[in-house]
């Protein structure tokens, strides 16, 4: 069952995030140049309250606006986990595709090509170890046999759960379209480092972030950004109240809410690929044909090279 962490104390296992080309677009029929974002959802309201002034820290208001976004709307939060069939809001409908692949508050960035056929969005938070998880181990596994061969693109979206996931995510959105990835992907591959309760979060995000080219003041500068904070929140409220997303990660594929553990085998399903199947052979069983005899016309080799998933780009590299 897919499952998120409680806000601000989400711990992922290590893993290395895979890493691609990064095109964007608007729809799956929409053509734009590498490494250019466009808009991508239904237009919502932009939060009120906004502050003035720089952040020193990551200030309550941050905190408060996405908590109060996430308890008003009924998104709940437990520390052992989220269970999406036990939330008491019964079945779940899909949205319409035309709204889920709207404009919005935000731009997406693609990861893939831009006249893939099948297109997966994904609402994440960076606090969350079940998005960690996603990223390090099954993206790479989605990455080589759907999005590098054309067949599918990734939009992830946010969904931040807490204050320190919001200022990770616009960390990302400030480091650009083309290392959007790149530094999403660094920054799950090394949750547990950065992702601990109280002040200590954000300074130890200072120095991931350092480590993709910020500096004090461009980190600072980046989570002062007041529209882009908004757009975020804004994002997750319309994801919510719109497209009923309550727990990270959620994925939709072409417009379906995708069920399951969320591992290779529900977007094979999804994606109508069948299923990785076990090639292993029973214990024992190395025999080979009377008279070593080829195989027979039509068996399938295993594949030159057995090259694995490609490994992820840490920020800064």
């Amino acid at each position: 069952m897919a499952k998120t962490e409680k806000p601000g104390t989400g711990n992922a296992p290590s893993g290395k995030a895979p890493a691609g080309k990064i095109a964007s677009g608007n729809t799956p029929a929409s053509k734009t140049s590498a490494g250019k974002t466009s808009s991508g959802k239904p237009a919502a309201e932009e939060p009120s309250g906004k502050t003035s002034g720089g952040m020193g820290k990551i200030g309550l208001f941050v905190i408060a606006a996405v908590v109060a976004v996430a308890v008003a709307g009924g998104i709940y939060y437990l520390r052992g986990g989220f269970n999406h069939d036990d939330d008491g809001t019964g079945p779940k409908t899909d949205p319409d595709v035309a709204e889920l692949m709207g404009p919005g508050p935000t731009e997406d960035v693609f990861l893939g090509k831009l006249d893939a056929p099948n297109t997966i969005v994904e609402y994440a938070s960076m606090t969350c170890p079940h998005c960690a998880q996603f990223h390090n181990t099954v993206l790479p596994e989605l990455k080589t046999k759907y999005i590098d061969t054309g067949q599918a693109r990734l939009v992830l979206r946010e969904f931040p759960l807490d204050g320190l996931a919001l200022a990770a995510i616009m960390l990302a959105r400030c480091a650009g379209p083309d290392r959007y990835y790149a530094m999403v992907g660094g920054l799950f591959e090394t949750q547990k480092t950065w992702a601990v309760p109280g002040t200590d979060g954000r300074e130890k995000l200072l120095l991931i972030a350092k480590q993709a080219g910020f500096s004090k003041d461009s980190f600072d500068k980046c989570l002062a950004d007041e529209t882009l904070r908004a757009n975020i929140v804004a994002e997750t409220k319309l994801a919510h109240d719109k497209f009923g997303v309550d727990s990270t990660p959620t994925f939709f594929v072409n417009g379906k809410r995708l069920t399951g553990e969320h591992e290779l085998k529900d977007f094979d399903a999804a994606l109508g690929g069948k299923p990785a199947e076990d090639t292993s052979k029973p214990e024992g069983d190395e025999s080979k044909p009377e008279g070593g005899a080829s195989p027979a016309e039509g068996s399938a080799s295993p594949p030159e090279g057995g090259a694995s998933p490609p490994a992820g780009t840490a920020p800064g590299q």
